[in-house]
């Protein structure tokens, strides 16, 4: 087996109340690296087609890589991989620290939990031993204290990934939190509370063979040393808060629920101003050198916070009150609940009252109107809890959209059902073709497609063609760096990406890698999960922006006027099929399947749509 692996993943199975193990070949950790790559194949392979996201037996895999555990820079994360119960299409979503270093070291490649347990349960997987413990006790607590009680339960060294409430109830945008962090994008934490799963605890001391250590060790230190320089700087100095000022200044920032592009209140809640009056420290990821998460004050405690929950907590739904925020986020992590689809939801929920479409009455007496920071804090439990108004907004925009009617679906602004992120799309069209294609949903995480637009290289106001190649390589590109799994904040570290980290691969696994193979990898692992989508019911309507994207032009701001017509987006959309090599209609064709060595899984020459990579049958 190549350094790095383990060759093998758990399967734990919560109706059985069994596990094992089952060997993954080496062709197919070669194939797609790990994280969401050897996630997208495992998850192809381990469920059954149009299997609801919260039956039984869909999987929930928690994927690790090749660098976990190595000692190289911001390589402390995992993958979690998962029918999404939002898009029901594949949803995967990353999270750092230790929780992905304590299941390297315990041996496992990955994890994969299926069936659902008779009782709220948390599994203990102790180096060799698997054990399910009752976890009823546990029920109803949130993030935090069920990590401080299992770790004063269990001893040192255990790492614990755990739901809040919010993932207890189903909340289809609820996350799984460890070490303080979060895995939220897609709603994990609702198909792990579906399966009766409060917690996973995980402890491991096996060190990570590596082919080449001291090279390695030279190469660690080189990106290390790399990493704490300017390419870096302006994440240490403010994090991502810093990006809403110039978002502002650009008008690219989202407001009022996608309908304006700056906000006046940006300078009170920006990220130089949170600096100065509410910082009260930074802290940075387990194997992390750059330290980019800032701290901010509470009236109690403190809270993390990025930038896209301060969009989604402010702009898009009009609050400028800092305080506010902050207490809003903090309480979204309490209940577990993933911020950017909580502040979509909340914006669609005060369009729809403010137009008439949701009365008070049905608010609960809520007055969900713009800018009413108090509503968004009250609303927040009850979404949780799926109380009242929570039942209809714990659905989030496309399914809310869809009971509640009255022309709400108009301003439901979501992508396969996944809440839009704090890009403006008319302003970005590069972004704008990146979030309607994404397999995700709509996600600025895995297509970095707004870096074309931000570099100068096109007018990023303007529609054309050439976007469908750009789109294609960021999507690529962002499946390389979750699949090592590396951090996107090193990007930068690197002059040729794939070239430099074809070398740490091969440092780590002793693989003769080159830049090439590390593109080919890209593009097979974009592949695998539009095969995926495809499997699960995906369209050619699928890939598309909400309706009012494709109306209203932007009333404000440097970008006032600009719109993006459905024709328009459709000759990207076009363009970006063509640079994939696929259909006209955006379906993975076999011969582009197998250019990409995608091949049935019993060998025989099938559709594309069954082609998935190869593994040994469980």
């Amino acid at each position: 087996m190549p350094g790095g692996y383990f060759g093998r993943f758990l399967w734990i199975d919560l109706t059985t109340r069994r596990a094992r193990a089952v060997p993954l070949a080496e062709e197919l950790l070669r194939s797609v690296v790990g994280g969401a790559g050897l996630g997208a194949a495992l998850l192809t392979r381990l469920s059954k087609p149009a299997v609801d996201a919260f039956a039984p037996d869909s999987p929930l895999l928690f994927v690790g890589s090749p660098l976990v555990g190595t000692g190289l820079t911001t390589t402390a994360k995992y993958a979690v991989v998962a029918k999404s119960p939002q898009t029901a299409f594949i949803g995967d979503s990353l999270s750092s620290s230790h929780l992905a270093l304590a299941i390297k070291r315990a041996g496992w490649d990955a994890l994969a939990i299926t069936g659902s347990a008779k009782a709220p349960t948390y599994v203990v997987v102790d180096h060799g031993d698997v054990r399910f413990e009752d976890a009823s006790a546990l029920w109803g607590l949130d993030p935090s204290q069920v990590e401080s009680r299992l770790q004063a339960r269990l001893g040192g060294g255990c790492r614990i990934a755990t739901i809040g409430i919010a993932g207890e109830h189903g909340v289809r945008y609820a996350t799984i939190t460890n070490d303080g962090r979060h895995a939220g994008r897609g709603g994990p934490g609702s198909v792990m509370g579906a399966k009766r799963l409060k917690a996973l605890a995980v402890r491991g001391a096996q060190g990570v063979p590596v082919a080449h250590p001291a090279e390695l060790r030279q190469a660690a230190r080189e990106l290390a040393e790399r990493s704490r320089g300017a390419s870096t700087a302006k994440y240490r100095l403010l994090g991502t808060a810093g990006n809403l000022l110039t978002f502002d200044r650009l008008g690219t920032l989202p407001a009022f629920n996608f309908r304006r592009s700056t906000f006046a209140g940006a300078e009170r809640i920006s990220g130089e101003t949170l600096a100065v009056s509410h910082r009260t420290g930074t802290s940075a990821c387990a194997s992390c050198t750059i330290g980019c998460e800032q701290l901010y004050k509470l009236h109690s405690g403190s809270v993390r916070l990025e930038y896209e929950t301060l969009f989604a907590l402010g702009p898009l739904v009009g609050v400028d009150d800092p305080d506010a925020i902050l207490a809003a986020a903090a309480l979204c992590d309490t209940l577990g609940l993933d911020t950017i689809s909580t502040g979509g939801t909340l914006a669609w929920a005060m369009e729809c009252f403010e137009r008439g479409a949701l009365s008070l009455e049905e608010t609960d007496g809520l007055e969900l109107r713009f800018g009413n920071s108090a509503a968004v804090v009250a609303a927040l439990p009850k979404i949780a809890r799926r109380e009242g108004l929570g039942e209809l907004l714990a659905q989030g925009t496309r399914r809310g959209a869809a009971i509640l009617g009255r022309g709400s679906e108009q301003w439901a602004m979501h992508v396969k059902g996944m809440e839009l992120p704090g890009y403006e799309p008319r302003s970005l069209k590069t972004m704008a073709l990146g979030l309607a294609t994404s397999s995700r949903g709509a996600c600025h995480n895995r297509s970095g497609a707004y870096e074309v637009d931000f570099s100068g290289d096109v007018d990023r106001l303007a529609a054309d063609a050439g976007r469908g190649a750009f789109a294609a390589a960021s999507e690529d590109y962002a499946a390389v760096m979750d699949s090592l799994i590396l951090c996107k904040f090193v990007r930068r570290c690197f002059s040729d990406f794939y070239s430099e980290t074809a070398r740490l691969l091969s440092l780590v696994t002793g693989w003769d890698v080159d830049g090439d193979e590390l593109r080919e990898v890209g593009a097979r692992i974009t592949n695998l999960k539009k095969l995926y989508n495809q499997r699960e019911g995906w369209t050619r309507a699928d890939d598309t922006l909400p309706p009012r994207i494709l109306a209203d032009s932007l009333p404000d701001g440097p970008a006032a006027g600009v719109g993006l017509s459905r024709s328009e987006l459709d000759m990207m959309i076009g363009a970006y099929y063509q640079a994939r090599g696929w259909s006209a209609d955006g379906r993975v064709t076999d011969e582009a399947a197998r250019a990409l060595g995608i091949v049935a899984a019993d060998g025989g020459h099938r559709s594309a749509e069954s082609f998935v990579v190869d593994i040994e049958r469980c």
